[in-house]
């Protein structure tokens, strides 16, 4: 499609060319989830012949842009405004008007790299890898607070700043000349592809189960060629929080087929560590069987499909919440919170589990 055709479309739509856009045939969309488009850019689609492809191109679209938004099409000569929501004919073309500016990665990428330009933040510009470790981990931390709490605007916000660390990150590396951001997306888009094969080719697995065993075989097939000694349960992360650590360990040995064989071992196994932790006396030997007792505790939580991390949290969340109402129980009777006798902060504590 030449510049003629293309102002020829836009006067039958009855407006100006935008200064960005994105001229697209709706082919490109029939087997897609997502427009692969940047949504504050406009975009032209050409091409839509079939009722049945104008449904999947309306079902792309509304993966991203609003039911309200507005869109124009070309059928036959006529002009039609609809949102995305009503439309759902063939047409020559349909025009989608860009959504508001900063809705892309793109634009979040130009703007993170103007932060590190000279012309911007002075902060933004001394940072390092090293610099942004703390953040990163608090970051994640954030997320993970919200999500526990079922916030969905505090996660919206929160993967923001988490993105927000990920792009700094890329950005900083970009200036070093060791890879850019479009480098860490292909990466890790040739892995998911990789590592599917189930999806995205002929193989076949029979449940999450056999996914699981299929993805185990083809990482270690990875660390094969490699060739640099790491082991099946080198690529846990040593900072990871020790419940996290100790699940993903049973978790990859398991899919090796190191694992009891039922579920009675597993309670057997906590049994015989909590008869141990009762027979330590060496303040060294409890640490040591304590440990072992709380990596079997874990070890239950996975075999019952439980994240023992989430599930401790959510415990400690229920105890900060009962023991404040034991503490607003005490305020209220205008006395300190040790005045109360066990008696009576049990009395409260009770109170609490029935609201």
């Amino acid at each position: 499609m030449n510049f003629s055709q293309i102002a020829s479309i836009f006067g039958l739509l009855g407006i100006q060319p935008p200064p960005r856009l994105v001229l697209l045939e709706a082919q490109a969309l029939r087997l897609a989830h997502v427009p692969p488009t940047p949504p504050d850019c406009a975009t032209l689609l050409t091409g839509i012949d079939s009722a049945e492809l104008a449904e999947q191109v309306r079902t792309v679209l509304l993966a991203v842009y609003p039911r309200e938004h507005v869109v124009l099409s070309v059928a036959d000569g006529r002009r039609r405004e609809e949102t995305v929501g009503e439309w759902n004919s063939a047409s020559d073309c349909l025009y989608v008007p860009p959504l508001a500016e900063g809705m892309s990665f793109e634009a979040f990428q130009e703007i993170v790299a103007h932060l590190r330009a000279p012309d911007g933040c002075p902060w933004d510009r001394e940072q390092t890898h090293a610099t942004l470790r703390k953040h990163l981990i608090g970051e994640a931390y954030e997320l993970l607070d919200v999500m526990d709490r079922d916030d969905k605007d505090g996660m919206r916000e929160e993967f923001g700043d988490l993105l927000l660390q990920i792009m700094l990150n890329a950005q900083i590396a970009n200036e070093a000349g060791d890879f850019n951001v479009n480098a860490v997306v292909k990466g890790i888009y040739d892995k998911i592809i990789r590592r599917h094969p189930h999806v995205f080719s002929e193989v076949e697995v029979d449940g999450v189960h056999g996914v699981l065993q299929n993805w185990e075989k083809l990482k270690e097939q990875e660390r094969g060629k490699k060739k640099d000694g790491k082991g099946l349960l080198d690529g846990v992360p040593l900072s990871l929080p020790a419940l996290n650590q100790a699940q993903e360990y049973q978790d990859r040995a398991a899919r090796v087929g190191f694992d009891w064989p039922e579920i009675e071992g597993v309670l057997e196994k906590i049994r015989e560590e909590i008869r141990e932790v009762q027979e330590a006396s060496e303040p060294d030997h409890v640490a040591e069987e304590i440990g072992d007792l709380m990596f079997a505790l874990v070890n239950l939580a996975r075999w019952k499909k439980v994240d023992a991390e989430s599930a401790l949290r959510g415990t400690n969340l229920k105890f900060r919440t009962r023991f404040a109402h034991i503490e607003a129980g005490a305020k209220a009777q205008g006395r300190n919170l040790s005045d109360l006798s066990l008696d009576e902060m049990e009395a409260l504590w009770q109170e609490a589990k029935r609201a």
